[in-house]
């Protein structure tokens, strides 16, 4: 192991690996047990979800290998989903026709920042061959009607 890399660990109420640790803690909200998927450098668990309880009916089951690895690939996936659905709020296109018959994919990209957003619209033709690319407010509404009315006006940069 390197120094930034942890030892692995693998207790009844404790599981990681080199990305991951799997916590089993009490749930806040009842009795039963919880447990939590944290990303080794983050603050906030990934995933914190309903925990079995043993055989006693009082202690949480085990972890073991094959619950963490399941854990591990729930885990992933709801990181994934987050990054699909910020990506979709961040990044939004419409494809629209010009009077004279041409389409034209109109594209708004929005990049956070702390010190404040920024965006970009662009438009590419049917052959992905970009016409224009302005930098517009991160509030900008893209729609049809708004890629429609930039094209009008030459690619001029939306007020």
């Amino acid at each position: 192991m390197t120094d930034h890399t942890p030892d692995p660990i693998h207790e009844d109420r404790i599981w990681s690996d080199e990305r991951w640790t799997a916590r089993v803690i009490k749930n806040e909200d009842d009795d039963g047990w919880a447990v939590a998927m944290m990303l080794h450098g983050e603050s906030e668990p990934a995933l914190v979800g309903p925990w079995t309880m043993g055989r006693d009916k009082k202690n949480p089951k085990p972890l073991d290998v094959n619950a963490f690895h399941t854990l591990v690939k729930t885990a992933n996936e709801v990181i994934r989903r987050h990054e699909q659905q910020l990506h979709a709020q961040l990044n939004r296109n419409v494809t629209v026709r010009t009077d004279d018959g041409r389409r034209i994919r109109v594209a708004l990209a929005i990049v956070p920042d702390d010190e404040g957003a920024t965006a970009s619209l662009s438009a590419e033709d049917e052959f992905g061959e970009e016409l224009a690319r302005v930098a517009v407010s991160p509030a900008f509404a893209l729609n049809a009607r708004s890629a429609q009315a930039w094209i009008a006006s030459g690619f001029a940069r939306p007020a």
